[in-house]
């Protein structure tokens, strides 16, 4: 296993020992705690397809801000990333009269660009004016909430004042084949379509050039520079790509998990996308199986505190702490070096002392003294 794997399980256990704590504290047994954390979430075929369903936008938030990073960017702005591509591919679902097979392809193609379009500012800022990008990308969210939320009102508006008119069945992602394998849950084709992402995402960025130039740029700017490499371009796109991710994530959640966009409502899932990045080590893969494991946490809270009075917020203390631990990986780090460091130099002080070719100090001493 990698450092980083390593560092993501310490982060964990760290996360799962701090929830323990609080559970003995408030007067619960932390062992019949977590076992209801994991049966709420994976008792039932119906509670695994709640889980994978609540998992898939975190695939892809998660998804978002590792491909940033790996280019050397921070973007904070998928909230707002993911509402807007959420409520372009709403948008269209609810004008559109056309057939299921073409609508959906178009729905999603409306969320990435959705997404895309509120990346690409803050990118080009970053790109031109060398504007801090989690300055601005902060910003936009805000921007985003309050175009959904007055265009969804004005255009839009439903049976109640905030939400938005609910969206066809031929206009979601939800599968009735899918959703009866999992005994009759909200898992839908958003988990398949993330998956996807994932693996292209990965192929991209490990396997191709335009991967390699985004990483350059990421590793080393003016290296990538004077390379021959169009840094400002690459920014760009990074941050397009980025936040054409989110907007999918946004397609996930309100046609897939649901049917409709409740405005006043920041999309947690973009903030959350943060932690499922840091705690799956910024790489593509790392971000499906950290989503899973959050998906587990937030479908089975509910379950725990039905069974045995713990309080949900156990369990966002248990994320939270995660968060903070895999947030500091850095100090992490530095320990397991200082460790492997002093495991190489005890090694080498055995195998020196060990070797006929290097006799030890008392020999050398003796032969010393003989010599004199």
């Amino acid at each position: 296993m990698n450092k980083a794997g390593i560092i993501s399980l310490i982060s964990v256990f760290l996360g799962l020992l701090a929830g323990a704590v609080l559970m003995i504290i408030t007067g619960h047994n932390p062992f019949v705690g977590f076992m209801y954390l994991i049966q709420g979430g994976t008792l039932t075929l119906e509670r695994i397809g709640n889980t994978l369903a609540t998992a898939t936008p975190l695939i892809l938030t998660g998804l978002s801000v590792t491909f940033a990073f790996k280019t050397g960017l921070f973007n904070i702005g998928t909230p707002g990333q993911m509402l807007f591509g959420g409520f372009c591919a709403t948008a269209v679902g609810l004008t559109s009269n056309l057939p299921s097979i073409l609508l959906l392809p178009l729905m999603l193609l409306a969320g990435f660009l959705g997404g895309a379009l509120f990346a690409f500012i803050p990118g080009l800022l970053k790109a031109v004016f060398n504007v801090h990008e989690v300055v601005s990308s902060i910003m936009m969210n805000w921007i985003s909430f309050w175009i959904v939320y007055y265009t969804i009102q004005a255009y839009f508006k439903g049976n109640m004042e905030t939400e938005s008119r609910l969206l066809a069945d031929s206009a979601t992602l939800r599968a009735p084949w899918l959703s009866n394998l999992f005994g009759g849950s909200y898992i839908n084709l958003g988990l398949l379509i993330a998956i996807l992402c994932v693996a292209v995402v990965a192929f991209i960025l490990n396997k191709t050039t335009f991967g390699y130039e985004l990483k350059s740029v990421g590793f080393n700017r003016h290296a990538a520079e004077y390379g021959g490499i169009s840094v400002n371009k690459n920014i760009i796109l990074s941050m397009m790509i980025s936040g054409g991710l989110a907007g999918l994530a946004g397609v996930m959640q309100y046609a897939g998990n649901a049917n409709n966009i409740q405005i006043g409502v920041m999309p947690s899932q973009g903030f959350d996308g943060i932690a499922v990045a840091l705690l799956g080590g910024i790489t593509p893969i790392g971000s499906l199986f950290s989503a899973l494991f959050f998906g587990l946490l937030y479908s089975g809270r509910g379950f725990m505190n039905a069974m045995t009075d713990v309080p949900p917020e156990i369990a966002d203390t248990i994320i939270a702490t995660i968060i903070y631990f895999a947030a500091t990986s850095i100090l992490v780090e530095r320990l397991l070096d200082k460790f492997s460091k002093s495991r190489k130099t005890a090694q080498l002080s055995e195998a020196t002392t060990a070797d006929p070719l290097y006799p030890d100090s008392s020999e050398k001493n003796t032969e010393d003294k003989g010599d004199n």
